[in-house]
């Protein structure tokens, strides 16, 4: 745990299975309810149905979560080495 938070990164515990709504994993992903949705329709975060209403666990969405943000800072590192290849920050000091 110290060194994630010396990354500057924060730190939740939940307990094990705890399952929340979509309002509630929407908010920890930072989207609109509707993009999760969406991204439960399409198979990318696992859920059940309570009736008309679905639940995640916590897990899950967590993990989706690391992996998203891992996938991200990959793409910004490419995306760099690709502009500092091409020359994109030499051009914006001219």
């Amino acid at each position: 745990m110290a060194e994630v938070m010396a990354r500057g990164d924060s730190i939740t515990v939940v307990p094990v299975g705890r399952e929340v709504t979509t309002q509630q994993a929407a908010d920890l992903l930072n989207v609109s309810r509707q993009y999760l949705v969406r991204l439960l329709d399409e198979g990318r975060i696992p859920f059940r149905k309570t009736g008309k209403h679905r639940r995640l666990r916590i897990e899950d969405v967590l993990s989706f979560k690391q992996t998203r943000d891992k996938d991200r800072r990959a793409g910004l590192r490419e995306l760099s080495r690709m502009s500092e290849e091409f020359g994109g920050y030499d051009s914006e000091r001219k």
